[in-house]
């Protein structure tokens, strides 16, 4: 994965937590640990997975290559473009119907389903997006440190407490880095 400006990453020397934050910030340390000899890593820390710097050259030219902050495209009068895409949607009959008789017609009424399943699906997506950028993390940096197998049966479980006390010997970048990433609701291992 090429950073991109707006990611967070976590940059890491062996199993040291040498650096975090926006791409243009850790890349002078991360720079300067490659150069040291030193294997560097980076994670983007809302997938999990690493992102591959260009670290050739100087400072200055490295930083060159990260991709700028593009600005905001001028917004000039008119309507704004909606990004509005036709395609074909099959139903029976009796559903036709039905679409037809809401208010704002089949179209508005689908958009509105849509976006209401959308909103109630968003904090399970979330936490399940979470979990599997810590389990990508963890598999990457702790696959071979003790209990890792326990750790990541705990991360899918849902239980904090298991899960924190599976990681506590892991090196404290490694370990407080996939506590930050997992989305865990403290409860234990029975649900409750």
């Amino acid at each position: 994965m090429i950073p991109n400006p707006d990611m967070d990453c976590a940059v890491f020397a062996g199993d040291r937590l040498i650096a975090r934050g926006a791409p243009r910030a850790v890349l002078p340390a991360m720079k300067a640990a490659s150069e040291a000899g030193e294997a560097v890593l980076a994670f983007d820390l809302a997938t999990g997975r690493t992102v591959e710097f260009d670290l050739r050259g100087d400072l200055e030219t490295a930083l060159g290559r990260l991709p700028q902050v593009l600005p905001e495209a001028k917004k000039g009068p008119g309507r704004p473009k909606l990004g509005v895409t036709a395609r074909e949607v099959t139903l029976l009959p009796r559903h036709w119907d039905w679409l037809s008789s809401q208010p704002g017609g089949a179209s508005a009424t689908l958009r509105k389903m849509v976006e209401t399943a959308l909103r109630e699906a968003e904090g399970p997506d979330r936490i399940r997006h979470a979990r599997e950028a810590a389990y990508r993390f963890i598999t990457a940096m702790a696959g071979d440190l003790p209990n890792y197998e326990e750790a990541t049966r705990m991360l899918f479980a849902g239980d904090r407490t298991a899960f924190e006390a599976a990681v506590k010997d892991w090196p404290e970048g490694v370990r407080d880095t996939a506590l930050g990433m997992a989305e865990l609701s403290g409860r234990n291992a029975h649900g409750r």
